[in-house]
């Protein structure tokens, strides 16, 4: 669930060339604040996966919404119902 919406993310991705020391710039913009930069475009595109990744990860533990994208959901879980 969560690489399925990862990759729907970056189907949903902009790139372009910026004057810069890494200038291939990405950006989600569905997801507020998600970019990266790279000396490529792969790179670009590496360093937007994991931002990605980390973007989910703090949302995930601040108990935040993470909005839907192409149908994929990722739904927090509750601290009820958590196993010990």
């Amino acid at each position: 669930m969560i690489l399925e919406y990862i990759e729907k993310n970056l189907s949903h991705a902009r790139y372009e060339i910026i004057e810069d020391d890494e200038p291939y710039y990405g950006e989600v913009p569905e997801l507020a604040g998600v970019y990266a930069t790279g000396k490529t475009l792969e790179e670009c595109r590496k360093n937007l996966r994991e931002v990605i990744e980390g973007w989910i990860i703090v949302r995930l533990r601040r108990g935040l919404l993470i909005p839907p994208i192409d149908k994929c959901i990722i739904e927090r879980i509750s601290k009820k119902s958590r196993p010990h």
